[in-house]
């Protein structure tokens, strides 16, 4: 056991590390005048995640109840939270390692929201949407999917996510579609030019997510077994091959590779693997990885364009789109010799039909708890947005009074 404990105690820290990973990957492709506020709103809830789930966040996520839908009050403030039994019977590690592991997930799943209304939201209401967003729609959707109990999970629909493809990135990608359609476009949205102010930091950022991905994905194991190396060599392989495929279309959309499209298409891998990583075969990861990217691609290069939103750093287009089609794939080719099921593929088309029903699910909550959250955050901070004024000077003085290069003046 104490091997297991060490191994997922790492993994936690890995998992941690992922969201000053994305602070750094957000900050790098907004304008400079936005970079310190931009990163504030990941680094932010390093403070509000945490406290909020030793509190009350474990208890509501996944204390057992009959519900299946959300947790008791039984864990308030952790007490009643094992340090030797597991959370669940023959569980490899005590219940207190998994709540740590589990409440890095907590934190970086809001952070991802942040991206798809970057430059144009006021922090007060942010920091009050994040909070609300956690407690209506991340720990009832952690209960279901991964609870004793759940309703969309082994012991309810059968929805199969290993590491978070319905919980982590159809959630909160699809609450950023949401949320940044409620908030409306960038005010210069349709005629201006924006640049990506530090490709080196984005760069520096996908790496550090890439980094915490092995830990998120193979900790998800919750033990140091051959599921664990599994899940390590799938997330590889599914990051890798969705890099290249996103160079390759770049290639044909404007004849040269960038670094920001090889850094996107590495993230994307890594969303389309997340709810399959211990499910299908490393192969299967493979072309997983080589069809999100083009997915993505195209939600970024025409969907957007088409529908008319403006999700700034693309939240939904990576990782709402993304989780779903992993989602989907994860019904085609999970493997019963890999994780116990069977896809498509494999002779199982009902397995298919319960990961499209718990990517429904998922959707109908993310939208429905947006819309509840938005309109809290609304009443009790007031205009959520803004003004004219303070978009065009940026929020990084205008919201904290802090400017990223204090000694550059340079162009936007």
């Amino acid at each position: 056991m104490n091997a297991d404990i060490g191994f997922v105690l790492i993994c936690a820290a890995f998992v941690f590390f992922m969201t000053p990973g994305l602070a750094c990957f957000y900050g790098g492709l907004v304008r400079k005048k936005n970079t310190v506020n931009t990163m504030m709103t990941s680094i932010f809830i390093i403070g509000t995640g945490i406290v909020m789930w030793v509190l009350f966040g474990y208890s509501l996520s996944f204390a057992p109840t009959d519900n299946g839908i959300i947790g008791n009050f039984s864990w308030l403030g952790l007490e009643g939270v094992s340090l030797d039994k597991g959370y669940t019977e023959g569980a490899a590690i005590p219940n207190m390692v998994f709540c740590a592991f589990q409440m890095m997930f907590a934190v970086i799943t809001p952070a991802l929201i942040t991206g798809a209304v970057a430059g144009r939201m006021k922090f007060k209401s942010l920091f009050t949407f994040i909070v609300l967003w956690s407690i209506v729609v991340y720990y009832p959707l952690a209960h279901m999917v991964w609870a004793q109990n759940g309703v969309l999970g082994l012991d309810g629909i059968g929805a199969l996510d290993f590491a978070g493809g319905d919980v982590v990135h159809i959630s909160s990608g699809v609450s950023a579609l949401v949320l940044c359609i409620l908030l409306g476009k960038r005010r210069d949205y349709d005629h201006a030019a924006y640049r990506i102010h530090n490709i080196p930091t984005v760069m520096i950022g996908a790496s550090l997510l890439m980094f915490g991905w092995f830990g998120f994905n193979a900790g998800s194991a919750l033990a140091a077994d051959g599921l664990a190396a599994h899940a390590f060599m799938t997330t590889a392989a599914s990051a890798a091959a969705a890099l290249l495929s996103w160079m390759f279309c770049d290639v044909i959309k404007n004849g040269k590779p960038t670094l920001i499209g090889a850094c996107t298409g590495m993230v994307a891998g890594l969303v389309g693997i997340t709810p399959g990583a211990g499910f299908v075969p490393i192969w299967a990861a493979v072309v997983i990885g080589l069809t999100t990217s083009p997915v993505c691609f195209m939600m970024i290069s025409f969907g957007k364009k088409k529908f008319g939103f403006d999700d700034a750093l693309d939240a939904f287009s990576c990782h709402g789109t993304g989780g779903i089609w992993g989602g989907l794939l994860t019904g085609i080719f999970a493997k019963a010799s890999v994780g116990g099921y069977d896809g498509a593929i494999y002779g199982d088309w009902a397995q298919f039909g319960a990961q499209a029903a718990g990517i429904g699910i998922t959707v109908v909550v993310a939208v429905v708890g947006t819309l509840i959250c938005y309109g809290i955050t609304n009443a009790l901070t007031g205009k959520i947005r803004v003004d004219a004024k303070d978009e065009m000077l940026g929020l990084d003085i205008t919201q904290h009074g802090e400017v990223a290069y204090p000694s550059f003046n340079g162009l936007e």
